[in-house]
């Protein structure tokens, strides 16, 4: 298959293949978060994890430069993609900081015409399907950005562009400097969305739609909470993210997400369901998501992310859901 294809549909998958946006960029409805990869999970760990995503016909891998601290991710990932790489989508970010001294940041032109070539040398490969700016860079105009991205589209290093924590004006802007000056324009976003942490649906969402960009949502899990493995006034489980990390638990264990966690399980029950079938079913269910994009570092939380996302919520099971996860 020539690189400049779209890369094909997963064999013997029971995932959903959905175009990710208005783009002709088909994705599995379940993606794979790779910042475990160089840090978490070394090499031979992330190799299992990437092998079993290609078994489960997971087709969206999605990593950045800084992952596994600073380059980790994206060079496990050059190591073991090989000839698969060919059959995936793979997305990766820039833009956040890669250095101490504040000089390898941002989306200046500068910048991204260096940080591109690491990332391609890294990942070991000719090109980046979704390259994603990490966060807004107040520092540069949004014109420069968008002019050097488009530069890497027509160069064939970058087939789709993207943008991630970015606010709703500020992805209009990026939109109409695109559209005016005649540039390639983002297709996707992708940002913190779970159904304890709905923020994007004021603003964003009805932005991206009205644009026909597709939302890949991160955090969908919100960092364990809504997988049903913790207990309120119940010591954490040991090695859990939320147990070893005290700014996620501070963030997240709150008493009024704790009330709706609950609340969420016992709907769940109710349908003979699992939290992560919930979590994952509803993130699904939300125009204009188009992949849940979650992290892994064993093979069986693979399998077990595939398996959700089948339940199709009708209209009042997702009313039920509104009303109890609303503040």
């Amino acid at each position: 298959m020539s690189p400049a294809c779209s890369p094909s549909e997963p064999r013997n998958s029971k995932l959903e293949i959905r175009n990710l946006g208005a783009s002709g960029l088909r994705v599995s409805s379940i993606g794979l978060g790779c910042n475990n990869f160089g840090g978490r999970i070394d090499l031979e760990d992330t190799r299992k994890v990437i092998h079993k995503a290609f078994d489960l016909g997971i087709t969206l891998f999605d990593t950045a430069d800084t992952y596994g601290e600073r380059g980790g991710s994206e060079t496990c990932m050059g190591q073991i993609l090989g000839d698969e790489r060919k059959r995936i989508v793979l997305a990766t970010k820039f833009g956040m900081p890669m250095d101490d001294e504040g000089v390898k940041v941002g989306g200046s032109r500068r910048y991204i015409m260096s940080e591109v070539e690491d990332s391609l040398r890294r990942l070991r490969t000719d090109w980046i399907d979704l390259y994603q700016i990490h966060q807004p860079d107040p520092l540069t105009p949004i014109e420069e950005t968008m002019r050097a991205l488009d530069d890497l589209v027509r160069q064939g290093k970058v087939r789709y562009i993207g943008c991630s924590n970015f606010p709703a004006w500020q992805v209009m802007e990026a939109q109409w400097t695109a559209k005016t000056c005649g540039l390639n324009a983002f297709i996707s976003c992708q940002d913190e969305y779970s159904l304890v942490f709905r923020k994007p649906e004021a603003e964003l969402m009805p932005a991206m739609r009205k644009l026909g960009l597709g939302l890949l949502p991160f955090f969908p899990l919100a960092s364990g909470l809504l997988t049903g493995k913790y207990r309120r006034n119940v010591a954490l489980p040991a090695g859990t993210r939320l147990a070893n990390t005290q700014r996620l638990a501070d963030r997240y264990l709150t008493e009024q997400n704790w009330e709706i966690a609950e609340k969420l399980g016992d709907f769940a029950e109710r349908h003979g369901r699992s939290m992560l079938d919930l979590a994952f079913s509803w993130l699904l269910a939300q125009n204009p998501v188009a992949s849940v994009i979650a992290g892994a570092t064993k093979p069986e939380q693979l399998e077990q992310n595939v398996k959700t996302g089948q339940w199709k919520l009708s209209a009042e099971e997702l009313a039920e859901i509104d009303r109890i996860t609303s503040r």
